[in-house]
């Protein structure tokens, strides 16, 4: 079961996975973006990781969305509101739960999922983070109680991700390039994979 410790713990695995990979997720974001996707994510998950500590609930959905809102305050990018989003959509879900299983997690993710498509306005298959979410909670549902769990949701996150290459960017910036975005992956979808790659490790 999760409780307050491994969502804590979650958070500071994926914060380090962030630090390390911030040059590389810049460089990434320098081709079609504005090269601050890896500054954004590093301070972001960070500053969700200093809330959650410094919250007492033991609620994951407080624990969350004290997350999302510093999240959102140091992470001022168009993917930092999209994941702040999610997390919001998780806490709403969470609410209430000091623990929840693997499987409880899935159905939160996607609560979280379905937030940020309505407010986005964006589905699977525009090449954007849910590119990776998507196939990555799929598979977490799906493999709710095996023990390798969270190695199938790195491997779909990266699969997905992945599948970007080969996809037109249809939002933000990155849409300025038009057929140019095409053999590029997206920024945002390989941010998602390193979240889960993190979990898995």
């Amino acid at each position: 079961m999760i409780d307050r410790k491994a969502m804590i713990e979650a958070y500071r695995r994926i914060s380090l996975c962030m630090k390390n990979q911030r040059d590389y997720l810049i460089e990434l974001d320098q081709r079609n973006g504005d090269g601050d996707l890896g500054i954004s994510m590093d301070n972001g998950f960070q500053a969700a990781l200093d809330a959650m500590i410094k919250s007492e609930s033991a609620d994951l959905g407080l624990l969350l969305r004290a997350a999302a809102r510093a999240f959102n305050e140091k992470a001022p990018s168009s993917l930092g509101t999209i994941l702040s989003i999610g997390m919001m959509g998780m806490a709403k879900t969470l609410k209430g739960k000091d623990t929840c299983s693997i499987s409880e997690l899935a159905d939160a993710m996607n609560a979280g999922i379905d937030s940020i498509m309505d407010k986005a306005g964006s589905k699977p298959g525009e090449k954007t983070i849910l590119d990776a979410l998507v196939p990555a909670v799929s598979a977490m549902k799906k493999f709710a109680d095996d023990p390798t769990v969270m190695k199938k949701v790195q491997d779909a996150a990266l699969q997905g991700a992945e599948s970007t290459k080969e996809m037109r960017s249809v939002h933000g910036r990155a849409a300025y390039y038009g057929d140019q975005s095409i053999g590029i992956v997206d920024g945002g979808a390989i941010a998602a994979s390193l979240i889960f790659k993190a979990l898995a490790e």
